[in-house]
């Protein structure tokens, strides 16, 4: 195959342009056709017995496509199980050669093929029966071999393909992966699957890090909390600051209690004021009863209340009101929360 075609004729971007829309319009009219699909009752009555099959399930889904349907599968899969359904994907021409052995009869095997003649598929059908897997199958040809030899049919078919040559898997692919998203969303609601559920999957994404991380993780805890008591003088105030880096110092009782905070904004404003400092205990400097927030609360949480307040710094607290950590906005933006 020669790699390095030249175009027949000139670049013509207007024909580019045409082509794109016709493709997206193409798509477009597919995947509405296939949600009127299911509002009738044979196709709708496939569709939900899908999802109960994969309810009742005590096993994961097996996703199975070839070519640009295994594409298709994969990511089928990778959504299922981002969203509260067990799945995986085994490819066909694999299975044949010891692959097969990750099914199992409590599983439910999801195989998509626009064809539904797939060799390879046709070839593990047999053993799939055998092993008695509720076999699905997603196809645009509800009369194929596949479809005949599966327990429930999901029609993916399209009219024609987006490609210009009525070739290349486009508008049936297109259809393929949004009636796998549409399982996963079905199932997701079913399971009453939530937000914290999604995080606790993606704890690497900015999700799971808004949802799971508590402001114990992220807290300045110990002696990296800077404190100093009530009757501490300007300079040990100044001290506390600036060895501490959070841009503020909370002022504590004899019981640990934090009654206050001085900041580095309070200190600009009372040097712009004339105010002689070095004459000012803890007590006289700081702002009193400031906002303060537990370690158990998520980290999001304080990032909001920071932003609600316009302030810059928070002390942790325990239910007594002792001081326990405290925590700036940089440190919730080192943590990627916000």
């Amino acid at each position: 195959m020669d790699h390095n075609l030249t175009p027949a004729s000139p670049f013509d971007s207007a024909r580019a342009l045409e082509l794109a829309q016709q493709a997206l319009a193409v798509e477009a009219q597919a995947l509405q056709q296939c949600a009127q699909r299911l509002q009738q009752p044979d196709t709708g009555a496939h569709f939900a017995r899908a999802l109960s099959t994969i309810l009742a399930a005590r096993g994961r889904v097996v996703v199975m496509g070839m070519g640009k349907s295994g594409h298709v599968g994969r990511k089928i899969a990778a959504t299922l199980a981002s969203t509260g359904t067990p799945a995986l994907f085994v490819h066909p021409a694999e299975a044949s050669h010891g692959d097969l052995g990750m099914v199992r009869d409590v599983d439910v095997v999801l195989a998509i093929s626009n064809s539904g003649e797939s060799e390879e598929l046709a070839r593990i059908l047999p053993v799939l029966k055998r092993l008695g897997v509720p076999l699905v199958a997603m196809t645009g040809k509800p009369q194929s071999s596949l479809a005949r030899h599966a327990d429930i049919v999901l029609d993916s078919g399209v009219e024609k393909e987006a490609c210009p040559l009525n070739l290349a898997p486009t508008a049936s692919t297109t259809v393929q992966m949004a009636l796998g998203d549409a399982l996963a969303v079905a199932l997701l609601d079913a399971r009453g699957f939530r937000a914290e559920d999604f995080a606790r999957s993606h704890p690497g994404g900015a999700l799971g890090r808004r949802l799971l991380t508590t402001v114990a993780d992220v807290m300045r805890a110990g002696d990296a909390a800077p404190s100093v008591p009530l009757n501490a003088d300007f300079s040990q105030v100044m001290r506390e600051m600036s060895a501490k880096g959070l841009g503020a110092t909370l002022v504590v009782d004899a019981d640990a209690r934090v009654v206050g905070i001085f900041t580095d904004g309070d200190l600009r404003r009372l040097l712009e004021s004339g105010t002689d400092l070095r004459q000012l205990s803890a007590d006289k400097l700081m702002h009193a009863n400031p906002r303060s927030i537990r370690p158990d609360a998520l980290a999001a949480d304080a990032a909001h209340l920071m932003e609600q307040y316009r302030i810059n710094s928070l002390p942790v607290t325990d239910a007594e009101g002792r001081l326990v950590g405290a925590l700036n906005t940089h440190d919730l933006m080192l943590a990627k929360v916000i």
